[in-house]
C-alpha cells in the first residue's frame, strides 16, 4: 500500500493549490488519509503516539528560536527606515556612475538581506523606494524590475537567511537518521552555522555576477542603462555614508561575526540582532510605541504561521512514514539509472517546479524530510545539498509566471509597468542563478571550503 503514500502527496498538493491553510492542510489530510488506510489496515495508528514527543520537540528547539528573533530583527530595521537610509546615500555615492542606481539597488539588496533575511520585505521596500526612480531616470523597465527581483530573493542565500535556518534544522535530523540508518551509532552534526559559512560565498559570488551583468548591459546596450544624474551631491557626503552605512555593517557583524568565530550559536546572535536592530531604531529615532507595536504584531503573525506549519509537517511525515513512502522514496531514488547525479538532478528538478507554487517552509518542512536522507544515504555533502536547496528555491522564486518575488514587485510597482516586462526582466538574473548552481554541482569546494577552514 506505499502508492498510499504518493497520493497522500498529491492530495495535500492540490490542497495546497487551491488556497487552503498549509498548517490545516498538512495535519488534516495526513490524519484522514491515516484513519481510511487504518481501515484497510495498512497503517498502524501506533505511529501517532510519537505525535506529542515531535510537538515538545519542536517547542523546546533552541535552533528554532532564531526563528522569530530574526524576523522581529528584520521587521524592525524595515519599520526603521533602513533601507531608504541606505538606498538615498548609496544613490548619491554612485552619482556619474553608468548603471549606478542598479548597482546601488543591488548592494543595498545585499545588506538587506544580510540585515533581514526576509525576502518579502525586501522586494516590496526596494520596488516602493527604487523602482519609480529608476524608470524616471530612463532605465529600461525589463532590467529595473529585473534587477529589484533578483536584489531583493538574496535574502534567501545570504545569512543569516531564514531559509538556512529551517534548512539548517530538517538537514541537521535528516544526516542524523541516514547515519543511523547506515550503523553510524556516533553521528556526526550539522549546524545552521554551518550552512551560514557555507552559504558566503554562493552569495557574494551572486553579487558580483548582478554587478557584472548591470555593467555588460551599460556596454553591450548603452540606452537600457542611463547615466546616474540627478540633483547634485550635497556637502557632507561622507558623514552621511558613514552614519547610514556604518550601524547596519556593524549590526551584520555583530551577528554573523559571532556566530562565524563561534562565540555564539545561531540563536544567541540572533538575540544580538533583534536588540542591535531596537538600538539602532532608537538611535534614528524610529522607536516608539506604535512602531513597537507593529513589529510585536507582525513577529508573533509570521512566527505562529511558521510554527503552525511545523506542527502540520510532523503529522504529514509520521503519516508518510507509517504508510511506508520513505522506502518507496528510497527504492526510486537508489534504483535510478546514473547514481548520485541522475536523484539529485531529479529532486532538484522537482524542487524547483514545486517552488512555483509552494512557499519554502512548505519545501523545506514537506519535500525536503523525504528525499534529503535518502541523498545524504547515498554519500551527499550535508552542507553542499542545503545550499543547493536554498538556491534552487532563490531562482524559482524569480522564475515566471508564479515566481512569488514577481508577485510581491508585481503588487507594488507603479501602473506603468507591463508584467510582460516584469516577466522578460528577470530572465538574465534567472540564467546567472542556474549559472551558480552548475558551478557550485561542478565545484562543491565553493560551498564546502570555508566551512572546513572555520570548523
Amino acid at each position: 500500500m506505499e502508492w498510499l503514500s504518493l497520493l497522500l502527496f498529491a492530495v495535500i498538493f492540490i490542497a495546497l493549490l487551491v488556497g487552503f491553510p498549509v498548517a490545516f492542510t498538512l495535519a488534516g489530510v495526513s490524519l484522514l488519509f491515516a484513519l481510511i488506510a487504518n481501515v484497510f489496515g495498512a497503517f498502524d495508528m501506533d505511529f501517532l503516539q510519537s505525535l506529542p514527543n515531535r510537538i515538545f520537540s519542536i517547542m523546546s528547539n533552541e535552533t528554532l528560536l532564531a526563528v522569530p528573533l530574526f524576523v522581529y530583527m528584520g521587521i524592525m530595521l524595515e519599520q526603521s527606515k533602513i533601507a531608504e537610509q541606505l538606498l538615498n546615500t548609496m544613490d548619491e555615492l554612485m552619482r556619474g556612475v553608468k548603471g549606478g542606481l542598479g548597482i546601488a539597488v543591488i548592494l543595498v539588496g545585499m545588506l538587506l538581506a544580510a540585515s533581514t533575511g526576509i525576502v518579502g520585505a525586501t522586494v516590496v521596500t526596494m520596488g516602493l523606494l527604487a523602482l519609480p526612480t529608476m524608470l524616471k531616470q530612463g532605465y529600461c523597465p525589463k532590467l529595473a524590475s529585473g534587477t529589484i527581483c533578483a536584489a531583493g530573493t538574496l535574502g534567501q542565500i545570504i545569512p543569516p537567511s531564514i531559509i538556512l535556518i529551517l534548512l539548517g534544522d530538517v538537514l541537521s535530523s535528516s544526516y542524523q537518521q541516514a547515519q543511523l540508518n547506515q550503523g553510524i551509532f556516533s553521528p556526526e552534526t550539522l549546524s545552521v552555522g554551518d550552512l551560514f559559512v557555507g552559504a558566503l560565498f554562493p552569495g557574494m559570488l551572486l553579487v558580483v555576477l548582478y554587478i557584472a551583468y548591470i555593467f555588460m548591459r551599460a556596454w553591450l546596450n548603452p540606452a537600457s542603462v542611463p547615466n546616474h544624474s540627478g540633483n547634485p551631491v550635497a556637502p557632507g557626503l561622507g558623514g552621511r555614508v558613514v552614519n547610514s552605512l556604518l550601524p547596519p555593517m556593524l549590526l551584520i557583524i555583530l551577528v554573523l561575526g559571532s556566530i562565524l568565530g563561534g562565540f555564539a550559536t545561531p540563536t544567541e546572535a540572533a538575540s544580538l540582532g533583534a536588540l542591535g536592530a531596537t538600538l539602532l531604531a532608537l538611535s534614528k529615532r524610529q522607536l516608539n510605541l506604535t512602531t513597537l507595536n507593529t513589529v510585536m504584531r507582525n513577529t508573533l503573525q509570521v512566527t505562529s504561521m511558521i510554527f503552525m506549519i511545523f506542527i502540520g509537517a510532523a503529522f504529514f511525515s509520521l503519516v508518510f512514514r507509517g504508510l511506508g513512502g520513505d522506502e518507496l522514496m528510497h527504492e526510486l531514488l537508489a534504483d535510478l539509472p546514473g547514481g548520485v547525479f541522475t536523484a539529485m538532478l531529479i529532486v532538484m528538478v522537482i524542487m524547483f517546479i514545486l517552488g512555483f507554487f509552494l512557499d519554502f517552509i512548505e519545501i523545506t518542512y514537506v519535500v525536503v524530510p523525504v528525499v534529503a536522507p535518502i541523498l545524504l544515504m547515498m554519500g551527499v555533502d550535508p552542507i553542499w545539498l542545503g545550499i543547493m536547496i536554498a538556491i534552487n528555491l532563490q531562482t524559482a522564486f524569480l522564475t515566471p509566471p508564479f515566481g512569488f518575488a514577481l508577485f510581491y514587485l508585481k503588487g507594488v510597482a507603479p501602473a506603468g509597468l507591463k508584467t510582460a516586462d516584469l516577466y522578460r526582466g528577470t530572465v538574465p538574473f534567472i540564467a546567472i542563478q542556474l549559472g551558480v548552481l552548475v558551478m557550485i554541482a561542478i565545484w562543491p569546494e565553493i560551498v564546502t571550503w570555508l566551512p572546513k577552514v572555520v570548523y
